[in-house]
């Protein structure tokens, strides 16, 4: 983020974009748990395109798709969509983190002073509807993508000086600051080549319900309860291991699990409640599926408002740090399908370090007392910690009470929670403006680096003393500001030196344990339910699902 001008820019600032997507995703991944209330059966019919042995794969999910717009879809689902439809500069080589080739032919050469990107192009590919593909569409697309003013435009505009086709098949991007994840963020599944023939440049010129791109499938049918994905016939990789895609969406999770249960579906994936999970998982063997479980990169965090008192004395924070058993939380809310994370990096990083591990670790009551004593709070002074969480949300609401739960217990007459929520809309949008003490959150990063886990929650552009006065560490709720936070979040965005970067995030992460602005809990387990006899099922280590590997053996 360059400027307090660019961040406050266009409608509510890219950070409140970055929260409405924040609660999208959460309604989408959680907030469908409400719906088992309504019992098994439902509006949802069986899929038009069952299992039948044709080659094609019916998949059923509860998450929705908004857009398919690449300059505006920003939500989990849309992405899977668009990463399966289309094609990116650079992607993933299926099952690592190693960041490869596909539309570029190699790895951009980078100017010595960081700012220049130059990256040559795949010949020979062709889009959907015939136009051929070279510098100039891609430029084409990257533009729009920032002028358009999407809701992930921010990704691009506020790093992107310009962008030029230097040649037939050569792009050269120019940024306004050097930032060593660049090409981590040209793997993001909005930043794929459409056809200049069929999308324009315009401010809110946006195609929901199509998609014209690269990729191995093309667009067959787009509704609010069903998408079809034909093969690409033309395209320029590998085809496809099946004859095409059927996805049917599921008003409730109860629906999507009984239409597997009794073979209605090839694949489930997203979202099933922890109940249904483990059900699944018992019954693999005698059910004839398999189960498919897969970390993620989606992290949950409490942020800890330290402009409201006590959370401004660090050692109120500290203990709070040493209060959670996050343990406890994984077996108690999540029946094991959660991993405890000690970082906001999480571990699927090698960067990752364990610090509130190392510093805190779990349910450390004698730790904590001795640093509320320290601070002045006693059985007669006692702390009164208040929690906040989306209402929407029935995890987060038994996790705020297993932690009151645990917290009174280990530190009874020393600490009483008291356990508050609102409606999710109205906790996002108040979250920057200091009104909640502390905030039960998560975080869906928008590319495969470290930095998307830094930046925002330790970055600020505006502060004094130790408040942010404006900026991402605002309006994450903690409104931490540190100016050697801010330089070292400079130095390892500028340095193209892994392992001189990866010294940096180290200490940032110190800085962050010993700060305390928030407080990581747990980290997602995902989970794919695949019927015997369907092969290629996987989620990849980058949270993508590839759906041209799939395939009915």
């Amino acid at each position: 983020m360059s400027s307090l001008v660019s961040w406050m820019g266009k409608g509510n600032g890219i950070w409140a974009r970055r929260s409405w997507r924040r609660w999208g995703q959460f309604v989408g991944l959680f907030g469908l748990v409400l719906a088992i209330a309504l019992g098994c059966a439902g509006n949802d019919q069986p899929a038009a395109n069952a299992p039948d042995g044709d080659g094609r794969i019916t998949i059923g999910t509860t998450l929705t798709a908004r857009t398919l717009d690449p300059a505006d879809a920003y939500e989990t689902f849309p992405g899977i969509l668009l990463y399966n439809l289309g094609d990116r500069l650079y992607t993933y080589e299926p099952g690592t983190t190693d960041l490869v080739p596909q539309l570029a032919t190699e790895l951009p050469t980078v100017s010595d002073d960081g700012l220049t990107y130059t990256i040559p192009l795949r010949e020979g590919v062709t889009l959907h509807d015939g136009t051929p593909f070279n510098a100039e569409v891609m430029a084409f697309s990257i533009q729009r993508f920032m002028e358009n003013g999407g809701r992930p435009a921010y990704l691009l505009s506020e790093k992107i000086a310009n962008v030029e086709a230097s040649d037939e098949y050569e792009l050269t991007l120019t940024l306004s600051a050097p930032f060593a994840a660049f090409p981590a963020l040209l793997s993001f599944s909005g930043v794929t080549p459409v056809s200049p023939e069929s999308y324009e440049i315009g401010t809110g010129s946006f195609r929901p319900d199509s998609f014209v791109g690269t990729g191995p499938y093309r667009l067959a049918a787009f509704t609010s309860d069903s998408i079809k994905l034909d093969v690409n016939e033309d395209y320029w990789g590998d085809a496809p291991a099946n004859s095409g895609i059927d996805i049917q969406i599921f008003t409730s999770p109860a629906n999507l699990y009984n239409t597997f249960r009794t073979g209605g579906l090839d694949v489930a994936y997203q979202t099933l409640d922890p109940e249904q999970v483990a059900a699944l998982e018992r019954e693999e063997d005698s059910g004839g599926w398999e189960v498919i479980e897969a970390g993620t990169n989606v992290i949950n965090y409490m942020s800890l408002n330290q402009t409201i008192e006590p959370l401004d004395d660090v050692r109120v924070r500290q203990a709070i740090a040493a209060m959670v058993d996050r343990p406890l939380l994984n077996d108690r809310v999540f029946q094991g399908q959660a991993e405890p994370l000690y970082s906001l990096i999480p571990a699927s990083f090698d960067v990752a370090e364990p610090v509130f591990q190392e510093a805190y670790g779990d349910g450390n009551f004698d730790q904590a007392r001795a640093l509320l004593t320290e601070a002045g709070f006693s059985e007669t002074n006692p702390l009164t910690v208040e929690i906040w969480y989306p209402s929407a949300s029935t995890i987060r609401s038994i996790v705020a009470n297993t932690l009151k739960e645990s917290i009174e217990a280990g530190l009874p007459g020393l600490v009483t929670v008291n356990v508050q929520n609102t409606e999710g809309a109205t906790l996002w949008e108040n979250v920057g403006k200091g009104i909640y003490p502390i905030i039960l959150s998560n975080w869906y990063p928008d590319y495969y680096d470290p930095d998307t886990f830094i930046q925002p929650f330790l970055g600020c552009e505006t502060g004094s003393g130790s408040t942010c006065e404006a900026g991402p560490s605002q309006a994450n709720g903690s409104f931490y500001y540190s100016p050697e936070a801010n330089d070292l979040i400079a130095q390892q965005r500028a340095e193209q030196d892994p392992a001189a970067r990866q010294g940096i995030i180290e200490d940032l992460q110190q800085m962050m344990v010993e700060e305390v602005p928030y407080v990581p809990l747990w980290q997602n387990k995902d989970y794919v339910f695949a019927q015997a006899g369907v092969d290629g099922v996987a989620v990849e280590p980058t949270q993508q699902f590839l759906l041209w590997q799939i395939s009915r053996g």
